[in-house]
């Protein structure tokens, strides 16, 4: 059942993208009136949290039934022994499943209220706590020890310490006050800890902050899916071109036994730092970061470089994974996008920058991966369209494992070259209630069926270079 408005986008960019899932083809299969049907949905979709928080096992340092074992006491814990099930993805086998809660409708509403930026209500949305930071606004009289309702301010219209709001807000649930609001408003930057433990939150979702943190990476399942159909073997030379935070570079390191070497890229440093670190706590050591800007990756005069950092000759790696920047439009949930359409539509050229770099990096018969975490045609089917004519070269692979749905028409790709596709679309599935009691009663297979379908909304297309340029 749909408990939040769908997703707020600027006019000019929701038109956009409806121009894009009712275009010519689609329309012509299906009929206009599915095809609306079909966005509509996806934007309800898409304000709404995935049915499953899913967790990759870092399977370098401890096997899948151990950290299951060890993630079962942890959440007896923090559901009060409430018994959540943990599933074992039967494809990914790396990959935990558990269950969210939700909604809950009996909470009842408190008269001292928090007001959070959307960001934050996002993260409170998928199992966190509220941190300093997040918090807008705080009723006048608000303590510490206090039970409050938190709401998040989705327009973004809140002035920071207001002490009421009267626009646009969504119920989160209920939560404890670790601070009082003349804390949180004091101005002392070092506040960043968690303002409000949340206690009664609408969807119930496992909290992960530092738990089990040199054992588990918190991660979208189609995330999850494209290491794998990277297919990284030990011993090879694999390049991550936009690689941070880096939750893909460590899966391809640890799916390689850490035997081989991983090149990590990213251009912003801080960001760099955080997959050194993310390396490090897993203890993989075959990766290298680097801070460098992808589209410049490619080294232009030939003289061999020793130092094994970038750029790089052409024909230097065995695997390329492309995760491309990108407008992010498939993240859940995600209540409201203030992006113009000149932000959004700034992407594909920088896909393609990128795009032609990886090809030239690869070596002949290597395997390159185009992935995003966005809904719109033009950064996905479109792109591989545009790749397969750019270069011709390039084939299209099937993928394993196949989770995502095929590819959407539109962008004139055959029939057979849309199944070589993943398309993760949730607006195939119906949102739904779960409880405890509807838990107990549901066949592992279904509940396996409902998180391959209920995820955040994904791209996936595989490549192989048939010969040298």
């Amino acid at each position: 059942m749909s408990v939040f408005p769908k997703i707020s986008l600027r006019h000019e960019v929701e038109k956009y993208l409806k121009e894009g899932f009712v275009n010519k083809e689609v329309v012509s299969a299906f009929g206009k009136q599915e095809a609306e049907r079909k966005f509509e949905t996806l934007l309800n979709r898409l304000s709404h949290p995935p049915s499953f928080t899913t967790v990759r096992v870092n399977t370098h340092l401890a096997s899948v039934q151990h950290v299951k074992d060890l993630l079962f006491d942890e959440l007896q814990k923090q559901f009060n022994g409430l018994n959540v099930p943990i599933l074992q993805h039967p494809d990914l086998q790396d990959v935990l499943l558990i269950p969210v809660i939700g909604p809950r409708k009996n909470i009842k509403k408190q008269h001292c209220e928090a007001i959070v930026g959307a960001q934050c209500g996002n993260a409170v949305l998928r199992g966190a706590h509220v941190y300093v930071p997040g918090i807008v606004s705080a009723s006048k009289f608000m303590k510490a020890g206090d039970v409050i309702s938190i709401y998040s301010d989705i327009k973004g219209k809140c002035k920071k310490g207001a002490k009421e709001f009267d626009g646009t807000k969504v119920f989160l649930g209920n939560g404890i006050s670790e601070l009082s609001r003349k804390e949180i408003f004091s101005g002392v930057p070092e506040l960043k800890g968690i303002g409000i433990r949340m206690t009664e939150p609408i969807y119930l979702s496992p909290s992960f902050d530092n738990v089990l943190p040199s054992y588990l990476f918190l991660q979208n399942l189609p995330s999850a899916v494209v290491a794998h159909v990277l297919d990284p073997q030990p011993g090879e030379k694999i390049l991550d071109l936009c690689a941070a935070p880096g939750g893909k570079t460590t899966h391809i390191a640890a799916l390689m036994h850490d035997q081989g070497e991983v090149i990590a890229l990213d251009k912003i440093s801080k960001k760099v730092e955080k997959i050194k670190q993310n390396a490090l706590l897993l203890g993989l050591n075959s990766i290298k970061a680097f801070c460098f800007d992808g589209t410049k990756a490619l080294k232009l005069d030939m003289v061999k470089d020793a130092e094994g950092k970038p750029p790089f000759l052409p024909d230097s790696f065995d695997r390329i994974l492309l995760d491309a920047p990108c407008s992010g439009m498939g993240q859940r949930p995600n209540m409201a996008c203030s992006w113009t359409l000149k932000e959004v539509t700034s992407y594909p050229p920088l896909q393609r920058k990128l795009f032609t770099v990886a090809v030239e990096l690869l070596k002949p018969g290597g395997v390159l991966v185009y992935s995003t975490c966005t809904i719109s045609l033009a950064e996905n089917e479109e792109q591989v369209a545009w790749a397969l004519r750019t270069f011709p070269y390039l084939q299209l692979q099937p993928q394993e494992p196949q989770i995502g749905g095929e590819g959407m028409m539109g962008a004139g790709l055959s029939l057979e070259q849309l199944k070589q596709l993943q398309r993760f679309d949730p607006s195939v599935v119906p949102l739904r209630d779960t409880d405890i009691d509807s838990l107990r009663d549901a066949r592992i297979e279904d509940m396996i069926w409902l998180a391959n379908k209920d995820c955040i909304g994904f791209f996936i297309a595989k490549f192989v270079k048939c010969k040298s340029t």
